[in-house]
């Protein structure tokens, strides 16, 4: 099995910054290093620096592909195999290939490619990837067709930003190296402004750096690496679930606002014994206050509150760690130096923040059930026994006349109950036993010896001593059930967060097996999933080749269930396997709660999947069911209208006028005119739902279709304005189709606009695309119903003055992107609604070849 190649990615910021030339020059860098180098695929865009380095570069001949009517070119990915080269270039990451082509999108052919062990140079701009395709849309205002899955990128095994200033790259557009010059002026005053470009880099930059903290985390934790590298601002602040929270997040939210681009992550440290003054109710409110001001919220189990903030704060390299001052009461912190400061003892390089706040030394609320078996618990029950018991005896001896031995006993007793419910069963039994010799030796006769004269005297020690025993069991039961309480409260807390995060839609699976590395300090947690058709036995928790990977978050993840620290078997199929150090027992039982959810986050993701494919068939299903609904509605009017009128002219026994007759015979007309449309549009969606829809794309001039749809709508001409710019470039589209959605988005403009009112048809060219604007002033389309106005057999209210299946914008919208255009809609300024048209816009060549001087026809201006 061949070595996996390695994947490089040049990342623009915008189109035209220099990616292609940077590629080609790190080619030219590895060929003079001796290095086999070959162009796969290498868009020159007419650039005469671009193709300059392409020369003394092997090319592997492109595969040519006929489609449509039309001739195209695409990457040869068998052909590049068949090569080998140690390194291929190919451009333009998120492409879309040719229909009938070995893979849908190029990232594709550049997988198998990888996978044959040659590395891959290639390159993308920010506004293909698909987490921040909608919020490029938003910024530009255009739609983005081709998208290649940001994780495509993020495994790559470098990825170089190429950047430039946006003065430089308008200067550089204005001097003609990006686009023609006829197209320079629409493309500054539209895709490239200043505003545009300066937010596509600043999208640029913070992608590139959430990867490199990927990079910088997983080479932290492959090496081991605990320190803190100062490479980036992340402000933690520790809660322990008191009303102080709120201040002390809103101090570390000014903290990080302080340096553009730093992370607020706020986290809560559950103890086993119950943190004391922990609410959730505060908590749920912090953790939605820590949101809302952009930060995160964790949640993490440990013993110990300072080791365990400190570690993880050194986990997610934090820089800076904001405490609160301790609530604790002066006292108390004399005795004990607390949270803060052990914190600040041992922070070493993370700088550490003391706030102040108003509950600070006003005491804090003990639990109720705070008691538990620690090493200072005990040590305090064996101090009050060693106290107590001699100033007991020495009172008692000074009393030796006055009291008798009952009472003696009661004191005694007194002692021991103490012992034992400040620090457990040890303590009491040992002040039990010390107790019982103090009482033979110097309160029962004969004295100062250890020997007892009178046997009721012997009872009541003995019956002291169970009593004594009795009661330190008791109070070291009730510890341990404290104990367990506690813990199981802490589990029940960690758990609540858990679904919490489920709830509030964190259902990715790596968002929750973060989560859990989080919550237990693990350097990788990895859901392996058993191949299907491997032998279940007992030796495949070694064997990587039973294994594969679902899911994996950290540092290299493990190939099979032995080669981790710990192991959650989840059912016959699944198993979380943790590296870093091994889980405590008390700890896997919720390490087995997340286990358990993030193999139903697994089986929901693979639902989702199967939903999503299903998808089509439900919407052929409702567009089935609609579609009956219109044949046995819509048709029946025009179908009733025209059979009444031919009956009646059919019928011998009335005499028709010729004007009377003239009138049936145009009803006639009419209504089979409306019955045959609406069979075209049926039809035509019919076939775009099954994809069967055939488009011949090729350069038309958008004057001349206009042109022809004017006519089509000869009486309503007098209504519509035409305004082209001279030099507008041919769409590339079906002319047919193109002079179908233009003259049904003029008519339904017309139709909504009122009386008198003009409906402006423009356009403008920018970026390889045209638009195409027709406006209205008609009553408009809400923004939340616009989505569904484009969907079939659909009709807004308010809309039944104009009657109809429902059809027309859904078949616009569908034949449009059978057109790889696109429809969508926007307010008129003044009140109305404007429709934009987009297609690509036909190169030069192609114009030429296709449509000679007449696709370049443009300045058309009147009604």
């Amino acid at each position: 099995m061949a070595v996996r190649g390695e994947l490089r990615v040049y990342l623009g910021a915008a189109p035209g910054v220099g990616k292609t030339y940077a590629m080609l020059a790190e080619a030219h860098r590895r060929a003079g290093r001796g290095t086999d180098v070959a162009v796969g695929y290498v868009e020159t865009h007419g650039r005469a620096h671009t193709a300059e380095m392409l020369e003394g570069l092997e090319v592997i001949p492109r595969k040519e592909m006929t489609y449509r009517g039309a001739q195209f070119t695409e990457l040869d990915a068998g052909a590049v195999i068949a090569r080998r080269p140690q390194v291929v270039l190919i451009d333009e990451l998120a492409h879309t290939n040719i229909p009938g082509s070995r893979n849908a999108k190029r990232w594709e052919d550049i997988e198998e490619i990888l996978d044959a062990g040659i590395t891959v140079i290639t390159n993308v701009n920010i506004q293909h990837l698909e987490s921040v395709n909608d919020v490029v849309r938003q910024i530009t205002g255009v739609p983005q067709r081709e998208t290649v899955p940001d994780e495509v990128v993020r495994r790559a095994d470098q990825v170089e930003l190429v950047d430039m200033a946006p003065e430089a790259l308008r200067r550089r557009m204005a001097h003609g190296n990006i686009y023609p010059a006829e197209k320079v002026d629409a493309a500054l005053g539209n895709y490239f402004r200043v505003g545009n470009l300066t937010a596509l880099r600043e999208l640029a930059l913070l992608w590139t750096a959430g990867k490199v903290d990927e990079q910088l985390e997983r080479y932290r934790a492959d090496h081991g690496i605990a320190g803190t590298w100062e490479a980036r601002e992340r402000v933690v602040v520790a809660l322990s679930g008191g009303p102080e929270g709120d201040t002390l997040i809103r101090r570390a939210a000014r903290i990080a606002d302080r340096t553009k681009g730093a992370d607020l992550l706020a986290v809560h440290v559950t103890r086993s014994d119950g943190l004391a003054g922990a609410g959730p109710r505060h908590l749920a409110r912090q953790r939605t206050l820590a949101e809302s001001l952009g930060g995160t919220y964790h949640q993490v189990a440990g013993e110990d509150v300072p080791h365990a903030l400190l570690e993880f704060a050194r986990a997610v390299n934090a820089t800076q760690l904001v405490l609160g001052v301790s609530r604790r009461a002066r006292v108390a912190q004399l005795l004990s130096r607390g949270v803060g400061m052990t914190t600040t003892a041992l922070s070493g390089p993370i700088d550490v923040h003391l706030v102040t706040h108003e509950h600070a030394q006003q005491g804090r609320r003990r639990p109720v059930a705070a008691g538990d078996l620690t090493l200072r618990r005990r040590l305090a029950g064996f101090a009050v026994a060693a106290a107590g018991l001699p100033l007991a005896t020495a009172a008692l001896t000074s009393l030796r006349g006055q009291l008798s031995l009952p009472s003696d006993i009661l004191v005694v007793l007194l002692v021991v109950v103490a012992a034992a419910i400040t620090g457990g069963f040890w303590p009491g039994i040992t002040a039990a036993v010390a107790g019982f010799l103090l009482l033979n030796y110097y309160f029962t006769e004969p004295y100062h010896t250890f020997a007892m004269s009178h046997p009721d005297n012997v009872v009541a020690l003995a019956v002291f001593v169970a009593v004594a025993v009795a009661v330190s069991a008791v109070v070291g039961l009730a510890a341990r059930r404290s104990r367990d309480a506690a813990r199981a409260g802490a589990d029940a807390e960690l758990l609540f967060n858990l679904a919490g995060n489920i709830l509030r839609g964190e259902r990715a699976l790596p968002e929750l097996l973060g989560r859990l590395r989080e919550t237990f300090g693990q350097d990788s947690v990895t859901l392996l999933e058993h191949r299907p058709g491997a032998p279940v036995t007992p030796a495949r928790q070694r064997d990587p080749e039973c294994w594969q990977l679902a899911a994996a978050v950290g540092g290299t993840p493990c190939a099979a269930p032995d080669e981790g620290d710990t192991d959650i078997p989840v059912g016959e199929d699944l198993a979380l396997v943790m590296r870093g150090r091994p889980l405590p027992a008390a700890s896997r039982r919720i390490a087995e709660a997340f286990a358990a959810q993030a193999a139903a986050a697994l089986r929901q993701q693979r639902l989702a999947e199967e939903a999503e494919r299903a998808r089509p068939i439900a919407e052929a299903d409702h567009l089935r069911a609609a579609l009956l609904t219109t044949l046995s509605h819509d048709l029946r009017s025009p179908l009733a209208a025209a059979t009444a009128a031919v009956d009646s002219l059919a019928d011998p026994a009335i005499t028709w006028t010729p004007g009377e007759h003239a009138e049936l015979a145009e009803t006639a007309q009419e209504s089979l005119g409306q019955l045959r449309g609406l069979v075209d549009n049926l039809l035509d969606m019919t076939r775009l739902q099954a994809g069967a829809l055939g488009v011949h794309a090729q350069p038309v001039a958008a004057a001349a279709i206009i042109s022809r749809v004017l006519d089509s709508l000869a009486d309503h001409r007098s209504r519509i304005r035409v305004s082209l710019p001279v030099g507008l470039p041919a769409l590339l589209a079906d002319p047919a189709l193109l002079e179908r959605v233009l003259a049904n988005l003029l008519g339904n403009a017309i139709r909504y606009s009122p009386p008198g009112q003009q409906v402006l048809l423009t356009a403008s060219s920018h970026h390889d695309q045209a638009e195409l604007r027709i406006a209205d002033r008609g009553p408009g389309i809400p923004p939340a119903d616009r989505d569904r106005a484009f969907q079939p057999f659909h009709r807004l209210s308010g809309s039944g003055t104009h009657p109809g299946p429902g059809l027309g914008l859904a078949l616009a919208r569908g034949l449009t992107e059978a057109m790889n255009g696109t429809l969508i809609p926007d307010d008129t300024p003044g009140g109305g609604l404007t429709m934009i048209l987009t297609l690509p816009a036909a190169s030069p060549a192609m114009a030429q070849a296709g449509t000679g001087s007449d696709a370049q026809a443009g300045g058309r201006s009147g009604a």
